[in-house]
């Protein structure tokens, strides 16, 4: 049989498939998790030639049960991906849909610890979106429309139900959307980086999951960690690249 492998990561907002062999991606899917998964899975799969299957994400164990192979955790996943595409790097950040982790890396894609923040949406991508609509951005455009503030107006709270009201209340007194946008991109890196410098003590970091497509996070992270972050192509996918990197390695043992 030939030699490929596919991981699956289906987390909370979104769900990403990515199939690879020994040269290299042979495809990568990418679409909303939904309030039915199983059957987008399934639907995925139809016409893909998955050879060895490595599901991860929240959603690790549906995949397992439709598509067989084992399964592994994200942060597993994230640092067997990241150490692939960046050999440098020593930490990792990925901030998804839910939950935000900082991993320092270990040798040959492993990882030596980690600090997670899952128990609620505080600076994750349902925060941003969340946010987003309240200030009446395009998610797409809230990180560009936060950079071209002049100066900040920060919310005291990363709860995403007083943040929002907080954020409400701010309209109302008339503050300026875009100081806001900006003031609350800022307090999301700092409290990233805090959990970060957990972990980690200098060196290339790299930032991936969703949240790393957002231009104002990445530089506002960056300033806070005093370095330019490592950015994969397809941040959204790197977990499920790490997945089918973990798959090819399995299928090589045998």
């Amino acid at each position: 049989m030939e030699n490929i492998a596919t991981g699956i990561d289906i987390g909370s907002r979104t769900t990403k498939i990515v199939s690879i062999d020994r040269n290299g991606i042979r495809s990568s899917q990418l679409f909303e998790t939904g309030h039915n998964p199983a059957s987008l899975v399934k639907k995925a799969l139809e016409d893909l030639q998955a050879g060895t299957v490595v599901a991860t994400g929240y959603g690790r164990k549906l995949a397992q049960s439709i598509a067989g192979g084992t399964v592994v955790t994200e942060i597993r996943a994230c640092a067997k991906g990241i150490s692939a595409l960046f050999p440098e790097a020593v930490a990792a950040v990925d901030i998804g849909g839910q939950d935000a982790k900082a991993i320092a890396l270990g040798n040959h894609g492993a990882f030596d610890s980690f600090e997670m923040n899952d128990r609620c949406a505080a600076g994750t991508g349902r925060f941003l979106e969340v946010m987003a609509k309240t200030l009446g951005y395009p998610l797409e455009e809230f990180g560009g429309e936060a950079l071209s503030a002049d100066s900040p107006v920060m919310v005291n709270s990363m709860c995403t139900v007083f943040a929002e009201s907080e954020v409400i209340s701010m309209i109302s007194r008339g503050e300026e959307r875009r100081r806001i946008a900006l003031g609350l991109h800022m307090s999301i890196a700092k409290r990233t980086a805090a959990m970060t410098s957990r972990v980690y003590s200098g060196g290339p970091v790299a930032f991936a999951g969703g949240v790393a497509r957002n231009e104002c996070i990445v530089k506002l992270l960056g300033e806070e960690l005093n370095r330019e972050l490592l950015l994969p192509e397809a941040p959204s996918l790197t977990v499920a690249y790490g997945a089918a990197l973990i798959g090819l390695e399995n299928h090589n043992k045998q």
